[in-house]
């Protein structure tokens, strides 16, 4: 299939970028790995199309002692090759396949807000946030904390007329380990559920615990299982129980895939280890 006819615009500085976004309400073209075969199968029909790949500034990949920078045009393989961060470092791994993951980008991954997608939920377990900027006589700048960027299936907080021009992946605190787990059909499909998770252990026992699920909601579930484990060595801590609180927080529905008992089922089965797998990482690394 072809897609539909559209007005192309190949801006070359940020502001030129986000004065065409003001003026025609199209859509961007980053990495294109989602927008391409929507446009193919005409299930988007844009009257324009905003490529920034040309923008100057947006491949920036920045690590700092508080985080990492994700530029808008940084793409999945560039930033997995970088080892920047060792959780979004993990779910890059799990994304599609390598060839997607050559032209596919990081906050256009996390612009698509797809539920069963891996890079949302790690943004969301971080507590990390997006920045988007728009055209207001110059350029202005607002971000967006998961929390709230992630407004449902396919529905990013994004305005029209703006832009996401990084994403911003908070840091793991000293003796945290992290985990992504997650179960498909096939390797490179999309998850039927799956869970990143983040551990924090300091003087020997579990100090935190938060984990993140995908494919069981219209939007990354991120749950607080620190009542079930925190006080307690990470070997003596309820794995189960908070596992349990994942499984009950999680909002699963049937479809060809799987049924919503079954995902359910797998969500909790999955969380139990990866929360196991962080918190002996976590421990380790307090130990070294």
């Amino acid at each position: 299939m072809k897609p539909p006819p559209f007005a192309y615009h190949a801006p070359r500085d940020l502001g030129e970028a986000l004065r065409t976004l003001a003026e025609v309400r199209g859509k961007v073209l980053a990495g294109g790995q989602s927008l391409i075969p929507m446009l193919n199968m005409r299930l988007a029909e844009p009257s324009d199309l905003v490529d920034i790949n040309r923008v100057a500034g947006l491949d920036r990949l920045e690590r700092t002692a508080d985080g990492v920078v994700v530029g808008a045009t940084v793409r999945h393989a560039d930033a997995e090759r970088a080892r920047a961060h060792p959780l979004l470092t993990r779910a890059l791994k799990l994304v599609a396949h390598p060839v997607i993951r050559n032209r596919g980008t990081v906050v256009g991954s996390l612009a698509h807000a797809d539920p069963a997608a891996e890079l949302p939920a790690v943004l969301a377990v971080l507590g990390g946030h997006v920045r988007v900027a728009r055209w207001d006589g110059g350029v202005a700048v607002r971000d967006v904390p998961a929390a709230g960027f992630f407004a449902g299936p396919m529905e990013p907080a994004i305005e029209p007329g703006e832009l996401a021009v990084s994403a911003f992946f908070p840091a793991l605190r000293p003796g945290t380990g992290s985990a992504f787990l997650e179960i498909a059909r096939r390797h490179g499909d999309y998850a039927l559920a799956g869970v990143c998770a983040v551990v924090t252990v300091d003087d020997g026992r579990v100090a935190a615990a938060r984990a993140a699920c995908i494919g069981v909601g219209p939007v990354p579930v991120v749950v607080d299982v620190g009542p079930a484990c925190t006080g307690r060595p990470p070997g003596e801590a309820d794995w189960a129980g908070a596992a349990a609180l994942v499984r009950e927080a999680a909002e699963p529905e049937d479809d060809i895939h799987a049924t919503a008992a079954y995902r359910g089922h797998l969500v909790g089965v999955l969380a139990e280890r990866a929360l196991r797998d962080a918190a002996r990482e976590g421990a380790a690394a307090r130990a070294g």
